[in-house]
């Protein structure tokens, strides 16, 4: 939405410097690269960055505003406000533009899942909606790529914005949802990601809860210990979600959309209960409980049954989830390596397990952020792809020997347990070892740049 200057400096409580030559309307950009002329320049700071060192280029570049921390940076002759903090002057900026955005908005948080399910999300509201979807691309989710979204809402283009919402501090979601206030939430689960950071799983999960703060309709997994706890203290019964057999328990209070194998969806709403045939291509429980939470989301924004029913064959996975990438040799790649937990990774190697294959080959880094239980989930990770019987296991990264304690503990024998020290020796191992029909899941903590193996196995 466009600001005008005065919702700007009313929204940042800014001191305004060379007021004379102020914009009439505000529009945030953050990277001098893609300023165009007339925007507003506001000067981030991070680890290895500061916008502040940019503001006269930003201003060469056409800027005509400027937002910033330190006075000293003003451009003379450029209006600028000054404000406390940047980042959240980007956050009350874009809790000034929810205000003014008359659709809907539904958000999404979890420790697994959230961007596989905002991007199920969208692809479904587009039947009803079409081009009117806003949604960030890739997992924008945090305060920046929440108030950039925001930002690029428009009443003239858009009807549901639809938003992702990460949390590695203890309180981010409840910062994210006051800005957003959203109409709609789902919870897709709540897991072990960044225990390290919050502190305890009780702070998790009340940062994972906090995304129904203000009021949004929840839309939560019945096969989730803390959703499924915590749903009382709702103000209304939630629409549930899961996937797996239709005998499976699920709180029978509010709305329920369920996905049985890959060819079912059962809805039950009350005494009403309707099941319809579906070709849901997603691999894995785990992807096809994502796909019941965004048809949750489309049902409670009015789409009919047949509509989700047409939609669901066509539906596809973001970019570095279960990606199959098949080599010139034949061997296949099953790349879902942009992030990982405990949850995600057992998740993962259960949707590998039922792939038709010559050898199974898992190719696991470590996980990260997982505080003082992380050499326990690793070794239950390591157990599990025993148990889903892999032919061949290596194991890289900080926990690479938890891995490996814990597949030989469950029955792998130590010789089918490969460590690797590098991205380079073990593209390596699998140029040298993998054979026509084999397939390898590439699987771990995106700080370990796993699609790096990937790249130098396509040369």
């Amino acid at each position: 939405m466009k600001l005008t200057f005065d919702e700007a400096v009313k929204a940042t409580g800014a001191h305004v410097l060379e007021i004379d030559a102020a914009p009439s309307y505000v529009e945030v950009g953050t990277d001098t690269r893609t300023i165009a002329p007339g925007q507003t320049f506001l000067a981030l700071r991070g680890e290895h960055f500061d916008g502040h060192a940019y503001t006269r280029e930003a201003v060469e570049r056409g800027a005509t505003l400027l937002i910033i921390e330190d006075p000293e940076c003003a451009v003379p002759g450029t209006t600028t406000l000054v404000v406390e903090n940047t980042l959240q002057a980007f956050l009350a900026l874009a809790s000034a533009s929810r205000a003014l955005f008359r659709g809907r908005v539904l958000a999404i948080t979890g420790s697994a899942g959230k961007t596989t399910t905002k991007a199920f999300a969208a692809q479904l509201l587009a039947v009803r909606y079409g081009a009117r979807i806003l949604a960030a691309p890739a997992n924008e989710n945090n305060e920046i790529g929440v108030s950039k979204l925001l930002l690029a809402a428009d009443n003239d283009k858009h009807d549901v914005l639809v938003i992702e919402m990460g949390a590695r501090h203890y309180g981010d979601i409840e910062t994210l949802a006051r800005a957003a206030r959203p109409d709609l939430a789902i919870l897709t689960n709540v897991g072990d990601a960044h225990l390290e950071i919050m502190g305890s799983r009780e702070r998790l999960e009340e940062t994972k809860w906090a995304i129904f703060s203000t009021g949004a309709r929840a839309i939560l997994n019945a096969q989730d210990v803390t959703s499924i706890r915590r749903a009382p203290s709702l103000a209304r019964p939630a629409h549930w979600f899961f996937s797996g057999g239709v005998g499976s328990d699920i709180p029978m209070h509010g709305r329920v959309s369920a996905i049985a194998g890959a060819q079912h969806w059962l809805e039950i709403d009350g005494d009403r209960d309707d099941a319809y045939t579906i070709d849901a291509r997603v691999p894995g429980v785990h992807n096809r409980a994502n796909l019941a939470a965004a048809i949750a989301a489309a049902r409670e924004y009015g789409i009919e049954p047949q509509q989700i029913v047409d939609a669901i064959p066509e539906i596809e996975l973001p970019q570095g989830r279960y990606e199959r990438i098949a080599l010139p040799n034949g061997v296949v790649l099953i790349y879902d390596a942009y992030n990982a937990n405990a949850a995600g990774m057992m998740a993962a190697l259960d949707a590998f397990a039922v792939e038709g294959a010559g050898r199974r080959i898992a190719l696991l880094a470590s996980m990260a952020e997982l505080g003082e239980g992380a050499a326990d989930l690793h070794r239950r990770v390591g157990g599990h792809a025993a148990a889903t019987k892999v032919d061949v296991m290596l194991v890289g990264g900080e926990f690479a020997g938890e891995l490996a304690r814990g597949a030989r503990r469950a029955g792998l024998p130590s010789e089918r347990i490969v460590p690797f020290m590098s991205n380079e020796q073990a593209a390596s191992w699998v140029r040298s070892n993998a054979r026509a029909g084999d397939a390898v899941l590439l699987k771990g903590s995106r700080k370990y740049k796993l699609e790096e193996i990937v790249e130098e196995l396509r040369r």
